[in-house]
């Protein structure tokens, strides 16, 4: 089974992040979707990144009715910081029975020569790349797997959600419907 890994802090998750993961399990080869949740950076600190458990129940709710996307927490054990590389040789080697992908921002390819043995990351695994805003195809020029996603340009933010529950404004169509209710129950971001 062919499972494509979509690496994010989802602070938090919403429709853009849906979309793209919704496209890449309808339109690509990949058979399931892991939403991989990473945990906050301790030498970080950020007052509106909520809680590892928060963001990932934000995830769970936002997906519970569609069986190829899936929550993972696989991070959150792991050494921190958390590398892409080190998650990827610890899935490996507990999934024996899966091949693992990369889904990714057209954007993080800039910076990817930077990564952890980014050469590894290539050299084993498929980077499935979708569009983002001001970035060109041509600017590519790392060699590998790379497969590029003609999915819908999303220029919806998780910052942008954040500081409008903080300026009072309802965004109820911009997560999921009880992911939203969740995030209002919980009085998140509204400080």
């Amino acid at each position: 089974m062919k499972i494509g890994l979509y690496f994010g802090s989802f602070n938090p998750i919403h429709i853009g992040h849906l979309a793209i993961a919704n496209y890449m399990a309808e339109y690509s080869d990949l058979d399931q979707i892991w939403f991989v949740v990473s945990p906050q950076n301790p030498f970080k600190q950020k007052r509106s990144l909520l809680s590892d458990y928060h963001r990932l129940e934000l995830v769970n709710r936002s997906i519970e009715n569609y069986p190829k996307l899936k929550a993972s927490n696989i991070e959150f054990s792991l050494p921190k910081p958390s590398y892409t590389i080190d998650t990827l040789t610890y899935l490996k080697e507990k999934y024996l029975q899966y091949n693992f992908s990369l889904i990714m921002g057209s954007d993080n390819l800039k910076s990817f020569s930077k990564w952890k043995n980014y050469e590894l990351i290539l050299q084993n695994h498929d980077l499935y790349v979708y569009p983002r805003p001001g970035f060109k195809d041509h600017e590519i020029e790392l060699k590998g797997n790379i497969h590029l996603i003609d999915a819908p340009l999303m220029e919806i933010s998780s910052s942008f959600i954040r500081k409008a529950i903080k300026d009072k404004k309802e965004l109820p169509f911009f997560m999921p419907g009880a992911a939203y209710q969740y995030l209002k129950e919980m009085h998140f971001y509204e400080k």
